[in-house]
This record gives C-alpha cells, structure tokens and sequence, in this order.
C-alpha cells in the first residue's frame, strides 16, 4: 500500500499571477515535491498588491497543490492614489537615487521604512496566524516553510512555532537587514533596531534557515547558532521553441535595472567602442527587458546609445527565456556593494542554460562569480576593471562576426530544479 505523502505547508507572498524573479523559486518547488512524496499546501494572499503580472504563469501551478488563500491589507493600495507610478516603481524594488529623491520619494522611503516593521505585509500576519493555527490543527501538519521576503512572512512561521510547536524552515530568498535596499529606506535607531531584534529572533527561533548563497549563510552563522543550508535557486525545462540568433549584436539585460545597477563602465566601453570601430555601431543593439530606472536610461543617453537602446518593458516569462536564447549575449549587472556580494540573481541560472555567453558586473567576490566561473558559462569583471570589460565585448564581437560566438557550460545539472528540490526534500526528511 503505497503511504501517504507528508504534508508540507508553505507560506509564500508571491505567486501567480505575481511575475518577476520573486514567483519562482518555490512555484518551482512545489511542482517536483509530489514527484518525492510530498504534498504541498501552499498559503497566499487572496488579493496582493502584486507589481507585475505574469497571468501565463498560472498555467505552471501544480494541479497537484492545494492553494489556501486569505484576504490582505497592504498600505501601498491607500499610498497609490497618492502616486500610482511611484508606488509601484518602490514596491517593484526600484528606489531612486538619493541624490534624485523627491520630497514625495523621501515621505514614502520613511513611511516604509520606520511605520511598517518589518515591510507593509506586517498586517497579514495576526489573521493568517488564526486562520493557519486551526487548519494545521485540523489537518494534521507538523512541518511549515516561510519564505521571504518580505520578511513578515517569517513572523507568521515565528507565532505559529510559538503556538504550536511546528518544525519550521525560514527560506530566505534574500537576506534581511543587510538587503542593498535596507540602507535606503531612512530607518530611524529604532526601527533599525527592531528590524535588528525581529531578524535575531527569526533566525533563533526556526528550526533550519535555508539561504540561496554562502554568504548569506555566513553572515547568519554570525547571528545564530541555528542549521543553515544553502539551496540556490535554479533552471527548470523550459517548452520553448528554437530560436534564431538575433541579426544584431545585442547584449540583453533581463530583469530589473535598478538606479544602483547602473553600470557606467558598460556604457562607457560602449561608446568608446563606437567611436574606435566603425562596424561596431552598425551590429550593436542593447536590449533591455523588465522595469528599467529613468537614471539608466538617462545615462544611456548621456554616452550617446540611444539609437542602440531597444527598451522593451516587461515581458512573460515565456517571452523572457525566448529573449535569452536569441539574444547574443547576456547582461548580469549587480549593486558593487559589500552588502550584495551575497545576491545571486534567480536570471543567472536560466541565463546559463540558454548557451549564450554572460558578461557579469559585481562587486569583488561575488558569490555568483564563483558560479560563472565555475560552469564556464561567461565571464565576471569587477567595477574596476574596465579595460578587461572593453576586452570581453570586443572578443566576443569578433566571434559574434565569425559566427562562432556560444557558451559552452560544464556541471549545469546541479543547478535544475528538480535536482534542488531533491535537496530540499533531503533537508525536510532530516527533521
């Protein structure tokens, strides 16, 4: 008789027909955890102020999963009226600059960041706590994951473990406190204490805490005591159609593109590579797909590129990963910051599977650097290194020119996500 499978309920913000880099991670989990006996529940909002909809991402949801779901209220639906564009823009994760910032952006940053502790879903946890407390008792769970951010969401595992006495697992898609974000959002000393004093208490209280990187995992170690793995995020097979090499030389940035991202020595080699090449400014198209900051785009005009830019917006994530197999090569630019040394972006794991070569930007010792390297799927350069930067593009154009311009990854199978969710299946049974 074949036994029944364990059941696992998942607490999670983002989800169809949320799109974005935030979905998938655990979109995907769910839908190779019954293939390893177990049976997902997976708890949402009923009505999410979500910043970008992907409704083809719908179809993806396991028919397998049972969805749970309850009302939400979230500030950003009084501040949109207010300002529609900025609040969606700071929900999306786009901040301006500080130099940039309008008294309108400096009231938000503040009302975000001292009045909504530890972000604005806190109101969700009270009511998901009462409805999830009964449901748990009733159907007989013994084993619950959060994932965040945002980090409200641990709250809600931290009261439950309180209660009940669950085994839980903290996913921490990013870290917490030390965020690039984080420094941006005008904490007063008692509001950064408090996110301080929730984040310990979180990550002393659960069970295991799972991260996406090991610095992440370090930086924890230094707070608790508590078992850390680390569980990257992945690739999964994707039913797209062969694709034809785009005619142009175009260098794809996919994603956000953050006013910190902004990555001048790009634009500068660029230009300069325009100026020094003749051919070069007939072949180059600089694709950029996803929210893009007003800063990049006003210093892609600033080198003189706009008659190269293709800004073309959100797309799905279908038409993402079509982007990512024609385009010719891939752009991975990350904040050059300590504090994002730990940030491997979800993009880079789709991005090495698409065997189109990876021009990555980020500070030194990037824990993604290590991946790339690793896999030989591109390469990495430092915000210093700008003559190295001109090198890669020019090489790669040359290649681009003799039509033998591909990627050629080693070891990407670790990185599927069927194999990771073995990995969290592993952890859960260890329990």
């Amino acid at each position: 008789m074949k036994p029944e499978p364990k059941k696992i309920l998942i607490i999670t913000y983002y989800w169809p027909p949320a799109g974005g880099p935030g979905v998938q991670r655990w979109l995907k989990f769910v839908k190779y955890l019954p293939d390893f006996g177990v049976q997902p529940i997976v708890y949402i909002p009923e009505n999410p102020t979500y910043p970008i909809i992907d409704e083809n991402l719908v179809q993806e949801v396991s028919e397998k999963a049972i969805i749970l779901k309850q009302k939400i209220f979230e500030p950003y639906q009084l501040a949109s009226f207010l300002s529609k564009n900025k609040t969606k823009k700071m929900n999306s994760g786009i901040i301006p600059n500080q130099k940039k910032q309008s008294f309108l952006d400096i009231t938000f940053l503040w009302i975000r960041g001292n009045l909504f502790i530890p972000d604005a879903r806190v109101f969700w946890v009270k009511p998901s706590v009462a409805f999830l407390e009964q449901y748990i008792i009733e159907n007989n769970i013994d084993t619950i994951i959060t994932s965040g951010p945002p980090h409200s969401l641990h709250l809600i595992g931290l009261e439950l473990k309180q209660k009940l006495n669950l085994k839980w697992f903290a996913d921490f898609r990013d870290p917490w406190t030390t965020i690039g974000y984080h420094k941006s959002l005008r904490l007063s000393s008692f509001a950064a204490k408090k996110h301080k004093a929730l984040e310990h208490q979180v990550l002393n209280t659960a069970d295991t805490i799972i991260v996406t990187s090991k610095t992440t995992k370090t930086e924890f170690e230094a707070i608790t005591c508590k078992p850390i793995a680390v569980i990257t995020n992945g690739y999964d097979t994707e039913q797209v159609e062969n694709q034809t090499l785009d005619a142009k030389f175009s260098l794809a940035h996919i994603g956000s593109f953050l006013s910190e991202r902004n990555p001048l020595i790009l634009w500068e080699s660029l230009f300069e590579l325009t100026q020094k090449i003749p051919d070069f400014k007939l072949h180059l198209e600089i694709k950029l797909i996803g929210a893009v900051s007003q800063e990049v785009l006003e210093t892609i005009s600033q080198f003189r590129l706009n008659p190269y830019l293709n800004n073309m917006g959100y797309v799905s994530h279908a038409e993402a990963i079509a982007h990512q197999r024609k385009s010719q090569v891939l752009l991975l630019i990350e904040i050059d910051s300590e504090d994002t040394k730990s940030i491997i972006p979800g993009k880079l794991f789709e991005y090495m599977v698409s065997n189109r070569p990876i021009i990555a930007i980020g500070p030194k010792d990037s824990d993604f650097a290590e991946i790339i390297s690793n896999t030989n799927t591109g390469v990495f350069l430092k915000y210093s290194e700008k003559m190295k930067l001109k090198s890669v593009i020019l090489e790669f154009y040359n290649q681009f020119l003799e039509g033998k311009l591909q990627s050629n990854g080693v070891g990407l199978q670790h990185y599927s996500r069927k194999n990771l969710t073995k990995q969290l299946v592993s952890l859960l049974n260890k329990m």
